[in-house]
């Protein structure tokens, strides 16, 4: 498991716009601060993805993703029933939600993690986080250190641990029509 040091060494360098790669519920992601346009453009240039897609904001509690999404909105009580959980849903966006984050659309993908790394890193940030693959776009996402190192460099730091055992990315589904725009 990670060290208290690593964890508050993820912090500071998230804070001044570092991009960290950890495990997730499934693949190893990318994390870094959602409201830095500088540390989204390096994550973006990382996985050669491109600002059109939007990014997936993961957070430990629902209050986290307050800031980005209307979690006040009725259609977000299905997303509150899955979580925690290894569940991604497409939420109504706040207006003043950067592009980069919402692709320019009218929603945004959001996950309260179960993952207690990934969830242990935002309740320490104290925010929402960026939370995509460790991988260039169109290739398959990192499965280990090893692979993370190999495939996204520029990453600042590894947290190390262990995935959630998914054997595939969290499924996303809109919270307004339930359509599954990914299966898990």
């Amino acid at each position: 498991m990670t060290s208290t040091f690593r964890l508050h060494r993820a912090v500071r360098l998230i804070r001044q716009g570092g991009v960290v790669a950890l495990p997730t519920e499934a693949v190893w992601g990318l994390s870094c601060d959602p409201l830095n346009p500088r540390a989204v453009a390096r994550l973006l240039a990382i996985k050669q993805r491109p600002v059109h897609k939007g990014l997936i904001l993961v957070a430990a509690d629902i209050a986290q993703l307050a800031p980005f999404a209307r979690i006040e909105d009725p259609v977000c009580a299905v997303a509150r029933a899955t979580w925690p959980g290894p569940h991604t849903w497409l939420l109504p966006a706040r207006e003043a939600l950067p592009d980069w984050l919402s692709g320019g659309r009218d929603r945004v993908a959001c996950r309260v993690t179960s993952h207690p790394l990934l969830a242990a890193l935002c309740r320490t940030v104290g925010s929402a986080l960026v939370s995509t693959s460790a991988n260039r776009t169109g290739l398959p996402p990192a499965r280990s250190a090893l692979q993370v190192r190999r495939r996204c460099p520029g990453t600042d730091l590894l947290l190390h641990g262990r995935s959630g055992g998914l054997q595939r990315p969290t499924p996303i589904r809109d919270a307004r029509s339930g359509e599954v725009l990914r299966a898990g």
